[in-house]
């Protein structure tokens, strides 16, 4: 990514730090950038489209640095860790007429951290591959179900400790699900 592009979307972040999505306009933006709004048209059709780029490159980030997931935990947890790191800027994000492109890229990124579990999984254990995306479909549901209860509460609960806890609670889970036959499953 550009310089520029990287400053539109660093402002874009600490702007949503300060206001809602529905009060940024391009003025600020390109003020606080030192840029022209030519400069920002070059690169954005217009904010919308800024909010999505600038989500997209959220996600790559996260995906990239921990493309590797150990446990069930391991794959919300960097998700989560984003979300505190940038808590203002994603519950306005949340609430805004932004919320289905964040939605849509949040279930994106749990599917890839399932996804990436479950092939690790599948390889250790030697899994049935018929029963593995019904799993994997059910992690994504319950992470996405998670991860939406807590921007619903504010994020005011320790979703660290909360999915250390599932997870502890649920260990085996998986392998036992993976290493039982499959009995009519429905297709995910």
């Amino acid at each position: 990514m550009n310089r520029t592009k990287q400053a539109l979307n660093e402002t874009f972040w600490q702007l949503l730090e300060e206001m809602p999505y529905s009060r940024i306009t391009v003025k600020e933006i390109v003020d606080r950038c030192q840029v022209n709004r030519n400069t920002f048209y070059y690169h954005y059709q217009d904010i919308p489209a800024l909010a999505e780029a600038t989500m997209q490159a959220w996600v790559n980030e996260i995906v990239e640095d921990h493309f590797n997931f150990g446990n069930p935990q391991d794959c919300l947890v960097p998700l989560v860790e984003g979300c505190i790191a940038r808590k203002k800027a994603i519950l306005h994000i949340y609430r805004s007429v932004q919320r289905e492109v964040f939605l849509s890229h949040l279930s994106s990124l749990i599917g890839h951290a399932v996804g990436v579990y479950a092939e690790g999984v599948k390889d250790t254990l030697g899994a049935d591959l018929e029963t593995l995306p019904v799993l994997c479909h059910f992690y994504k549901c319950v992470g996405m179900g998670l991860v939406l209860d807590w921007l619903d509460q504010n994020m005011r609960y320790d979703m660290p400790e909360f999915l250390e806890t599932i997870c502890g609670l649920l260990q085996g889970f998986t392998q036992n699900a993976l290493l039982r036959p499959p009995e009519g499953l429905p297709p995910v």
